[in-house]
């Protein structure tokens, strides 16, 4: 079956179906889905990290702000904003879970081939949402 959807098309659908908490958001991302960003890989990677950070952040808000697309590349500049109630995620594991909101703020790239999510590039704002929970020293 021809793939109609452009890649626009195809993350907005991923990020929509992602807030509604719609598992089939990953039914969007090729199973050999590329994470250059973070690990694990794959789109059971993927899976895991989306789900360790819904947790980490009571079922989080997505707040995307734009959405440029070029050829099969798509950029999405969002927020996350949540409840910091758990401490999962690797970024977080220093922080108490403490029950204060953050916002946490993101640069996705994302690469789309043939419908589906291939590639994921990140900047993310690490700092900011570490000192939103009181963490003024952060050790590496």
């Amino acid at each position: 079956m021809p793939v109609t959807a452009t890649p626009r098309e195809v993350v907005q659908d991923y990020f929509d179906r992602l807030s509604r908490r719609d598992e089939s958001a990953f039914d969007l991302v090729a199973e050999g889905f590329i994470q250059h960003a973070a690990t694990p890989q794959g789109r059971d990677g993927l899976r895991q990290i989306a789900f360790a950070i819904d947790a980490d952040l009571g079922r989080p808000e997505i707040v995307i702000h734009h959405v440029v697309a070029s050829d099969d590349l798509v950029c999405v500049h969002l927020d996350l904003v949540g409840t910091h109630v758990r401490s999962s995620f690797p970024l977080l594991r220093a922080a108490v879970p403490c029950g204060r909101k953050v916002t946490w703020s993101f640069l996705h790239l994302f690469r789309v081939a043939e419908g589906l999510v291939t590639e994921h590039w990140a900047c993310r704002d690490d700092l900011g949402v570490l000192k939103q929970l009181g963490l003024d020293e952060i050790r590496i």
